[in-house]
């Protein structure tokens, strides 16, 4: 059951992407190509359906969440963007195909990670489908952007880069990964959340606490799979990570290590929603997709 929701609420995001970027023949034809090119058409969007499932746990409809849910996904494709690029991590694959510079150009694809940011701010603070609150709007401004910025993900991109050929200890390893792809993770669920005026911060709490240990444990999961899986399975090179030197969790603690470390994060996310009736149901099947993706 929670398995086809998934797959509804990725199809749901998906069709609300598409109407909110710009066509690809308005001008700037090129940059809107490139937008369009990076956002649709692949990736899990774990990161939007997680809104979807959060605001479900606590009774907020769909129909609210749309905006929230393209918003973050529109940060997570442009953070993709230019984390490809050649001063960054320099990939030339990404979701199976070229990335965003290989398809175009270094400087079409900065822009339109550009655009892609920007856009999401737009949306939260236009976008006639949320809820009329205004203080529900500033909250979810100030959520995705402090998960977005030097405290969040652009900062933990730069600890990440400084780390390069260094070895850390495991919790300078999470401080960087729940700035880098924790946060916003912790920001969709929280945005999911955020659109019941009546949550308590009781209520945030907890469910920010299962948001940190996915996140975490999403990132485990990425590093083995950078060992254990195949490019093709990947849709990204395979052993990228490897390749530039870089701190992983299997390097710190083996694969074995670092899979138990994995069980641990997901049961202690389950446990922080225990306060939750069937209404979780899609955040507990999330924490177990996580840990198990073969991709």
């Amino acid at each position: 059951m929670s398995e086809t929701v998934f797959k509804d609420y990725q199809a749901r995001v998906e069709q609300a992407l598409d109407q909110r970027l710009p066509g690809s023949e308005i001008l700037p034809s090129r940059l809107h190509q490139a937008m369009r090119y990076a956002l649709l058409g692949g990736g899990k969007r774990i990161r939007p359906v997680l809104v979807y499932a959060a605001g479900a746990a606590v009774g907020v409809d769909a129909g609210r969440l749309d905006g929230p849910a393209c918003a973050v996904e529109l940060i997570h494709a442009y953070s993709l963007i230019h984390d490809d690029l050649p001063a960054m991590d320099n990939d030339d694959l990404r979701r199976g195909k070229p990335t965003c510079h290989k398809a175009f150009d270094e400087a079409t694809a900065i822009l339109a990670g550009d655009a892609l940011q920007t856009l999401a701010f737009q949306i939260l603070s236009q976008d006639p489908t949320m809820a009329p609150d205004h203080h529900v709007r500033l909250r979810l401004l100030q959520t995705l952007a402090q998960a977005a910025g030097s405290r969040g993900l652009v900062g933990g991109q730069a600890i990440d880069l400084a780390a390069v050929g260094q070895e850390l200890n495991l919790a300078e390893l999470e401080n960087m990964h729940i700035h880098k792809t924790g946060a916003l993770i912790r920001a969709s669920v929280l945005m999911g959340a955020l659109n019941q005026p009546a949550i308590t911060a009781e209520a945030l709490q907890r469910l920010d606490h299962y948001a940190k240990c996915i996140g975490l444990a999403f990132q485990i999961c990425d590093d083995i799979l950078d060992v254990t899986a195949d490019t093709q399975t990947l849709g990204k090179t395979q052993g990228a990570d490897i390749a530039l030197h870089k701190p992983t969790y299997p390097a710190l603690l083996g694969l074995d290590g670092a899979c138990r470390h994995a069980q641990i994060l997901y049961q202690e996310a389950l446990d922080s929603l225990t306060w939750l009736d069937a209404s979780a149901d899609l955040l507990r099947w999330l924490a177990r997709y996580i840990v198990d993706r073969p991709s």
